[in-house]
């Protein structure tokens, strides 16, 4: 019986826990605290510290499988997906791990035991390659193989770094021979298409210094993958991925909502359903690990790959919204095997239907620039898209770089990339944003020799706001010094600690570190690895050594503050999801002794009504003075119970639960109120969008509300003396002025339109150009809406005519073009705009009948408007 996809992933996993594997749930796809990923690209990435000596953890060996990213850098491969049968997005890497217990010899018969006696691979269907220099691995294989099937290959094919220093070295690869012959397999064979690589077993025995010197590591390990997608085609006969279970629900799925059929050849149709259910895929398991669609980063590879779906989706004729009908079926499939699946999933489906939502209202008029584009090349003969065409489309039209390429080279042409990079650069100069990565900066020395030896701060801070403790270690301008002096900024770790380092959202501790001799004023308080609490601070008194026994004291009423908008964060989470739905998830946050700042995905402004029932929930708990219940617990036992995690958090196997029984229950680190009366009362100060998808609210408690209160209370005092009325009595007097002024701004605009248009009549601004009458001309100082009202007068004066009319103000011209319906098919509004915000520097766009847009370079509007609509057109 053929192996169904799910029973591969667990029989992989359940052969490695039978030989002594701890089975460790996959780590996120977004990398947490790791500046050097942009995604998790192996099955390695969760261990990474654990390679690096840098971490510990209860175990030696460990099995996973886990959901891999390759779509940047060196790992771009986004275009050959759906074109060959082995390239993806996003696959899983089953693999299994040691941490400086076994090695190659184990490494090599675990492999040989699962592969032809667990999976019944035949022997003589297998060859394995090794490093050309690695004879001790060739060795190790003929228990297994004869010589002959057995190849050595150099360093870029069987040689593994995790960078240009650090760990590393040989691998060895177990390759399946699709056409098995009586003949020895050659080397020759070994490079085509008839074996394909199932497993790479790294040997991580060296360390590879800046100069290239290579150093054997003291606990030579073992990392492994084998790609689930490759292995199902194996072991179920499919020469192409797409041919197995892994993809054959999606891809039913697919057929249903498109009407095309799928004949497994590649014919473009086919093409496109391959593509669409690869993408369903990368697109589900990214907005489960908290990133959204975006122009920026992770948002903007998750952009990309949605909209190259969504448009693949219309070559097969499909014009609605489809892309989140396949959902269900990916859910169903793996859903199982990644419960973050089936527990985002009403936040997937709101996500893909926004976006796709977005491009669909876009896609036609992007769609048709590109068709221009490619007309006007061919009539020059030319195969270059213009690169501000390429910047127009990403910018304008929310066409990722990536996906007009794909556009072009089915039409035969290339992109301008550096005419692209021109405009980009341009508008990054505006508002430049760089990616930093998920983790923090520049790490100490002395933290990571720490962390290697084993040194850990204990911390106190749940239960004591006080603790004794001893310094391990002192430093100074990044450096371990023996002692510090009055005025030396300095660092300390010590080995018990009450201060509590930022994590989560939380910030750091403040207070004063008592020593013998001296004191520190503590300023902020970090954790550069996991375990080691940092006190960051200034020498107040005295001196202070290395190894002083010292006295630990937190600023109580600053974390009292802490704890009660941490609660309260907690609280308005919930209510949130009360309120808006379950799709809003915790997308950052900021928890300080006067404020808290939550970050959620939702895809519209809160109404002033949402804000109220939010409060009124969050505050009716608060009254009820419901004691908080904190405990640690294994992880899934949490999370079966129903705890929230958050996204882009790293959590262990035992994790600490806050809950706020009946009511709210999180995985969270920080510090927290006794019980939700201690709070008072929590009142939302702001609310407004971050980016695409995510909202931001603010709101305090505690002391800082009532300082709120008092803030409100002053600055209606004041406005009630500049009205001259009584405090209750400034809302009237407000709205009854701003009746007046509107009052007085439709004076001003008519009598502005009225010299407009008795100018206009008086001169002649109209003429006629290949029998079309044409109105251009700038009317002095009126508003964009004045302009659009003088646009239809004009056009219902000239019955058939094309119109463009051009003000400046605040040193920024406004034009807007209209055109009589009977000439929209012939004359386009928004593509006879193009050639005046051109001139002006600017962009615009509109219906076939309507067009608007603008600039900042006024001095060349009189000469465009004059050139408009040209007799050349």
């Amino acid at each position: 019986m053929t192996l169904r996809a799910r029973d591969i992933r667990q029989t992989f996993l359940d052969f490695f826990a039978g030989h002594g594997h701890a089975a460790v749930a996959s780590g996120p796809l977004v990398p947490a605290d790791d500046p050097t990923l942009f995604f998790t690209n192996a099955g390695m990435v969760q261990f990474k510290g654990l390679f690096l000596g840098e971490e510990r953890r209860d175990y030696v060996r460990a099995t996973t499988a886990q959901p891999c990213l390759r779509v940047a850098g060196k790992h771009n491969d986004l275009e050959e997906v759906g074109r060959t049968p082995r390239h993806h997005t996003l696959f899983e890497m089953l693999g299994n791990f040691s941490f400086g217990d076994y090695f190659k010899a184990d490494a090599i018969a675990l492999a040989w035991e699962l592969l032809t006696r667990k999976f019944g691979i035949p022997a003589d269907r297998l060859v394995a390659t090794v490093y050309e220099k690695d004879d001790e691995a060739e060795q190790l294989w003929t228990r297994f193989l004869p010589r002959e099937r057995i190849f050595r290959f150099g360093e870029k094919d069987n040689f593994w770094a995790m960078g240009d220093t650090g760990p590393c070295g040989p691998c060895s690869e177990l390759h399946f021979d699709w056409t098995p012959t009586t003949t020895p397999p050659t080397r020759a064979d070994v490079e085509s298409g008839r074996f394909w690589e199932v497993w790479n077993l790294v040997f991580m025995q060296f360390n590879r210094s800046a100069d290239g010197t290579m150093t054997p590591l003291a606990k030579p390990s073992i990392d492994t993958g084998m790609g689930l997608e490759r292995l199902c085609a194996v072991l179920q006969g499919k020469r192409s991925n797409y041919e197995t279970d892994l993809f054959a629900p999606l891809i039913a799925r697919i057929e249903q909502v498109t009407g095309r059929s799928y004949t497994q050849g590649d014919a473009p149709h086919d093409v496109s359903i391959r593509v669409i259910a690869d993408h369903i895929r990368a697109t589900a398991f990214l907005i489960a690990g908290g990133v959204l669609p975006s122009n920026e980063g992770r948002g903007y590879v998750l952009r990309r790959i949605m909209r190259r779906a969504i448009r693949h989706g219309r070559m097969l004729g499909r014009r609605e919204a489809f892309f989140a009908e396949i959902l269900p079926a990916l859910i169903e499939e793996m859903g199982g095997a990644y419960p973050e699946l089936p527990q985002h999933r009403a936040f997937i489906d709101e996500v893909m239907r926004n976006e796709e939502a977005r491009f669909l209202a876009t896609l036609e008029n992007g769609l048709a620039i590109l068709n221009e584009a490619f007309t006007e090349l061919a009539q020059q003969q030319s195969q270059l898209l213009p690169g501000a065409v390429a910047f127009k489309l990403y910018d304008t039209f929310g066409f990722p770089k990536d996906l007009t390429e794909d556009i072009a080279k089915e039409h035969g042409v290339a992109i301008d990339h550096a005419g692209f990079e021109v405009c980009m650069e341009r508008q990054r100069a505006q508002a430049r944003v760089h990616w930093k990565g998920s983790g923090a900066g520049t790490l100490a020395d002395a933290y990571r020799v720490l962390q290697q030896q084993g040194v850990r701060s204990v911390f106190r801070g749940y239960t004591d706001d006080v603790a004794t403790g001893q310094i391990v270690t002192l430093l100074r301008d990044g450096v371990a010094v023996a002692e510090a002096r009055v005025g030396d900024a300095v660092e300390v770790v010590t080995d018990r600690s009450p201060f509590y380092a930022e994590q989560g959202g939380q910030i750091g501790d403040t207070g004063t570190l008592f020593g013998p001799d001296g004191e520190v004023e503590i300023s902020d308080t970090q954790r550069p690895y996991a375990g080691i609490i940092v006190h960051r601070g200034r020498v107040v008194q005295g001196h202070v050594h290395a190894s002083d026994a010292v006295r630990l004291v937190i600023d109580a009423e600053r974390r009292n503050q802490i704890r009660k908008h941490h609660t309260a964060t907690h609280l308005l989470h919930q209510a949130l999801r009360a309120a808006l739905g379950e799709h809003v998830k915790q997308a950052g946050s900021l928890v300080a002794p006067d404020r808290l700042r939550f970050d959620f995905a939702h895809f519209a402004p809160l109404t002033a009504d949402q804000i109220t029932e939010i409060e009124r929930e969050a505050n009716r708990i608060i009254q009820e003075n419901i004691t908080l219940a904190i405990r640690e617990e294994p992880k899934q036992v949490a999370l079966a119970r129903g705890a929230m995690a958050f996204f882009g958090e790293k959590y262990g196997d035992v994790v600490r639960v806050v809950e706020v029984p009946g009511y709210s229950i999180e995985l969270c680190g920080g510090t927290h109120a006794r019980a939700t009366g201690d709070i008072g009362a929590v009142k939302v100060v702001s609310e407004g969008s971050v980016g695409a998808g995510v909202r931001r609210i603010e709101a305090v408690c505690g002391r800082a509300l009532i300082a709120y209160l008092q803030s409100l209370e002053g600055e209606q005092r004041d406005l009630a003396g500049l009205l001259k009325v009584g405090p209750q009595e400034v809302t009237g007097k407000v709205r009854k002025l701003l009746e007046q002024v509107k009052e007085m701004e439709r004076e001003l605009r008519a009598a502005r339109q009225r010299t407009a248009t008795g100018a206009a009549q008086g001169d002649n601004a109209v003429r006629v150009v290949n029998g079309v009458k044409v109105m251009a001309r700038v009317v002095p100082d009126v508003d964009p809406k004045t302009l659009r009202t003088l646009g239809d007068q004009y056009k219902q004066q000239l019955g058939s005519g094309i119109v463009a009319l051009a003000t400046v103000r605040d040193g920024k011209a406004s034009v807007v073009v209209m055109v009589t319906k009977d000439l929209c098919d012939r004359y386009p509004a928004p593509q006879l705009i193009q050639p005046l915000v051109a001139a002006l520097g600017g962009t615009g766009g509109g219906r076939p009948d309507l067009a608007q847009g603008g600039g900042t370079q006024v001095e060349a509007l009189v000469s465009a408007l004059a050139n408009f609509f040209s007799a050349g057109q």
